[in-house]
């Protein structure tokens, strides 16, 4: 009783200090809090600046793994629909006979009770492992120890790896040596400066470009938009089809050379968390629903569920990241009932963190998404030829086995 009252204690916490940085909270202590936070967003800027400097003079440790490296992240936290992108990156570059790894830090994934066990082909046991999501033909972690993301992309991904830990240069390593990877996906790799990348894709949101316009923790701006000029590739999201010109000018200040890609995140269909049932977008049309959620922008989710014509009665957020308990499942699904809701819909990334309610009195599906590339189609070929040729295709890996 008391972890779970701590648990929602923190959940509060969070979710007003979200609200105050969005300034959706209002008050005079959210406006003091917004003080304090903004002379921090100033020490975190000078601290990013200096350790850009660092590495830029190679005064600080770079790692070159000898294989190709692709880093796909951004300059704010959170909200660029960076997942769906990294998918199918992983599944063009398999398809086109690349063996990909994603190296992934698995934000907020739990501490594995035992160690993985990897034993090489010769059958020698491999020490200092990262945590093993997928090795591209098996799967190997649940969502609490993968982390949600991960556990997305091992789901949805074959041939392709998956590994976890904040040492992306000891995951890169592993798949190199053991897995036989010559392509490395690093995911959310913008600020990991310690593993050398020979492509940054850097992804810009259209709806919400620069975060708040401050840099953390006031913002949500990991770097300041200058560093936009490091990208070699800029990957415009969630265009909703709209001309982007405007921003296209605004980057362009930062960044006159990379290819600009403006894609879009379209709904696919709906699937159902617990027994896979698929239906297509029209079984939302006219239906009452609940969206349920803990992403970074929830708003943009549930605009595409209306758009599909559903109307929304309940709207339940919660914190990036977060892992529903059976409480709260059970509570929201009676609540869901009682206003006679036809269908709860969720994300992907969520669906992966849900417990299954006692009563299943309300059908839970989650949005697939899909993301359409509506501008700089052959810019996205020129990418994926251009790390297709840099090496020559590798002899198939020898597999180990996780114990």
């Amino acid at each position: 009783m008391m972890k779970s009252s701590m648990k929602s204690r923190m959940d509060e916490l969070e979710e007003w200090g979200t609200d105050v940085i969005f300034n959706r909270a209002h008050g005079f202590r959210a406006w003091a809090m917004r003080c304090i936070l903004r002379l921090g967003s100033w020490v975190f800027y000078f601290i990013v600046k200096i350790r850009l400097f660092l590495f830029r003079r190679r005064l600080r440790t770079v790692h070159y793994l000898g294989m190709f490296v692709v880093s796909v992240g951004n300059i704010t936290a959170g909200g660029t629909g960076k997942t769906p992108v990294v998918e199918l990156l992983a599944r063009t570059l398999a398809a086109r006979g690349r063996k990909c790894a994603i190296l992934t830090r698995g934000y907020k994934s739990a501490d594995l009770p035992m160690p993985q066990q990897w034993r090489n082909a010769q059958g020698r046991r491999i020490k200092n492992i990262p945590k093993i999501a997928s090795d591209g033909k098996a799967r190997y972690l649940s969502p609490l120890y993968a982390g949600d993301e991960p556990y997305m992309l091992a789901r949805n991904l074959d041939g392709v790896a998956v590994l976890v830990d904040k040492d992306r240069v000891k995951s890169g390593m592993f798949a190199i040596e053991q897995l036989g990877s010559n392509t490395l996906i690093l995911d959310d790799g913008m600020q990991y400066l310690k593993l050398r990348h020979e492509i940054d894709i850097v992804l810009v949101d259209c709806g919400f470009p620069f975060g708040t316009g401050a840099l953390l923790p006031r913002g949500t701006m990991r770097e300041p938009r200058a560093s936009l000029s490091r990208a070699s590739y800029i990957i415009l999201t969630k265009s909703e089809g709209k001309p982007q010109d405007q921003l296209i000018s605004t980057i362009r200040k930062y960044n006159k050379l990379a290819d600009i890609i403006v894609t879009n995140h379209t709904p696919d269909y709906l699937e159902n968390v617990f027994t896979g049932e698929r239906m297509p977008l029209e079984a939302l049309q006219g239906k009452y629903v609940a969206c349920l959620s803990g992403i970074a922008r929830p708003e943009s989710f549930e605009k595409l569920v209306e758009e599909q014509g559903a109307h929304i009665e309940i709207r339940r957020r919660y914190p990036d990241h977060h892992w529903f308990d059976q409480a709260e499942m059970d509570a929201f699904v009676q609540r869901c009932a009682d206003r006679a809701i036809d269908f709860i819909v969720t994300t992907e990334k969520d669906a992966v963190r849900f417990l299954k309610p006692d009563e299943m009195d309300v059908p839970i599906f989650f949005l697939r998404i899909r993301i359409e590339i509506l501008q700089g189609e052959k810019e996205w070929e020129r990418l994926i030829n251009n790390i297709c040729g840099l090496a020559e295709p590798q002899p198939p890996p020898q597999w180990g086995k996780v114990l």
